[in-house]
């Protein structure tokens, strides 16, 4: 089965401390509304596709039909927002992450990202061009 388009890709996110790219094509979601659906009702996730959720510092898995690898970010400094947690392989249904300490929005990413990109807790990260998508 090829994995579809992601749906409105505004953006990108780079590593930039280990100079690898962890979502070529990067949607948004800022509002409520796009925040609680995350990646709901779809049946996989392309690679080198992703989601931000801004101002998020945890998320859920319910409906999920796919495992995801979550890189949880820090408020934007001047270089970036620093890595302050990762999560590898969540599993539908049963990966929830409540509450990141220090997070200011998450990257939901496909499954194998987190550690083919070798991203961890310290890490800077930069979201580009990353605005919500016209709906």
């Amino acid at each position: 089965m090829t994995a579809p388009a992601p749906r409105s890709a505004t953006g990108r996110a780079r590593n930039v401390t280990r100079g690898t790219a962890l979502a070529d094509h990067l949607e948004s979601g800022s509002t409520l509304w796009q925040k609680f659906m995350g990646l709901m009702g779809r049946a996989v996730m392309a690679p080198s596709s992703g989601l931000w959720l801004p101002g998020s510092n945890g998320i859920h898995m319910f409906f999920m039909r796919f495992a995801i690898d979550c890189v949880f970010l820090s408020k934007p400094a001047a270089d970036g927002r620093r890595v302050v947690g990762v999560r590898r392989g969540l599993r539908p249904w049963v990966g929830i992450v409540w509450y990141v300490r220090g997070a200011n929005g998450v990257l939901e990413l496909p499954v194998g990202t987190v550690a083919a990109t070798g991203t961890q807790a310290g890490d800077v990260v930069l979201i580009e061009d990353a605005r919500p998508p016209d709906r």
